[in-house]
């Protein structure tokens, strides 16, 4: 999500997933997709947002801007979904053992599905500035592995698995999980302030121009795209709703006092938690549209931990609340969904892509309805493009 590495070749770290102590839980055949009907669009392609040039003596550069690629259904609700990653831009596409994931499953349901690389990422990889790629570090997957709650991994010894856990567990899917990852062209965040509100006004932009392009539209963020969807209502009325996935950072009004900082020792989880101020006005957009707000399981709620990946989820549990409650105070609609409070138990990080994906997905189908934003009738503006 955001210090880890996914860059190292998997054959090693599979070898040790399946070493003594640890096959018996880990060496399970994954479940086979099952056989489902074929998949009935009536458009697709991919369009770019947003951004800007730079002219000069040499030429011309295009950067910033973003890519979307999107599959548009027959007789289309009303308002597309905009899927917005975190630090795993496939993650929306596919799941780790080849099942179908929440692009397809909201097509099939009669939604428009836009799923964007953020600027300078992905295929929309054209940043202006200069950049170094950092080496691979050996930590990265452990560390990724206690923060997206797949188990618990404490070099050296091998990892485990949180029981019962949503997670396939078969080594094709694991290693088809390691090779999740961004490809970049420029540093995604400000030098020296490393968190996910740096990105915040580049990829705001660009989202807001793709709004402007195909209509007003629904945010389904994730993790680090958080405090980006969050940002991007503040700009545009054209966010008629919001579905965000686990997420870190949230904005609040500058003319009230910033929540209290929950105390923890680890002050990259301070920063990353960190609010983001905004105007009243900009704020009192957030309050004008539904907000969903959800998390998995396996989150220590109260023990401050010295590991990051546990750390983080217990400060974030308390900085949502205070966001809901600054937004809720204002008029606004947020809701905090625990997927354990209503009976759904073992999700990671990843709901949309776990193996109970269909489950998670049937309730923000149910939210999308009760908030009004399902209705069929569709028709986007770029329709008509002929770039």
């Amino acid at each position: 999500m955001f210090r880890s590495a996914m860059l190292r070749p998997v054959l090693p770290m599979l070898a040790l997933l399946l070493s003594a102590g640890a096959s018996s839980a880990l060496a399970q055949d994954a479940p086979r997709p099952k056989k489902v009907e074929p998949l009935v669009i009536a458009r697709e392609g991919s369009v770019y947002a947003g951004g800007e040039v730079i002219t000069g003596p040499e030429g011309v550069f295009h950067y910033d801007h973003l890519y979307a690629y999107y599959q548009i259904p027959v007789n289309p609700r009303k308002h597309p979904l905009v899927m917005w990653h975190g630090c795993l831009s496939p993650a929306w596409e596919t799941t780790p053992d080849d099942r179908e994931g929440y692009q397809q499953i909201f097509v099939r349901r009669g939604w428009s599905v836009y799923v964007i690389d953020q600027p300078r990422t992905g295929r929309a990889g054209r940043g202006l500035e200069g950049f170094t790629v950092a080496p691979a570090s050996l930590s990265g997957e452990p560390s990724s592995w206690n923060t997206f709650r797949i188990g618990k991994w404490l070099p050296p010894d091998p990892p485990t698995f949180f029981p019962g856990v949503q997670f396939p567990r078969d080594p094709a899917s694991l290693k088809h999980y390691f090779q999740y990852g961004n490809s970049t062209g420029g540093p995604p965040f400000a030098p020296g302030r490393p968190t996910p509100s740096d990105a915040a006004p580049v990829t705001s932009d660009a989202v807001s121009a793709l709004l402007d392009r195909i209509g007003p539209s629904v945010l389904v963020t994730h993790s680090a795209s958080g405090i980006m969807g969050w940002v991007t209502r503040t700009k545009t009325e054209k966010v008629k709703g919001i579905v965000a996935y686990e997420p870190t950072a949230f904005v609040f009004p500058n003319d009230e006092p910033p929540p209290p900082p929950v105390p923890t020792a680890d002050p990259f989880v301070a920063a990353i938690v960190a609010p983001v101020m905004v105007s009243p006005q900009e704020f009192d957009r957030v309050t004008k549209i539904p907000i969903q707000i959800v998390y998995g399981d396996n989150i220590e709620f109260t023990t401050p931990s010295p590991i990051f990946g546990v750390e983080l989820w217990r400060v974030t549990m308390q900085v949502v609340r205070q966001f809901a409650d600054a937004v809720n105070r204002r008029g606004g609609d947020v809701t905090i969904l625990h997927l354990p409070n209503v009976g759904i138990h073992g999700n990671t990080h990843f709901p949309f892509f776990d193996l109970n994906n269909v489950q998670v997905a049937d309730l923000m189908s149910q939210y999308l309805h009760e908030k009004g934003l399902d209705k069929r009738g569709g028709k986007h503006e770029h329709d008509n493009d002929e770039d």
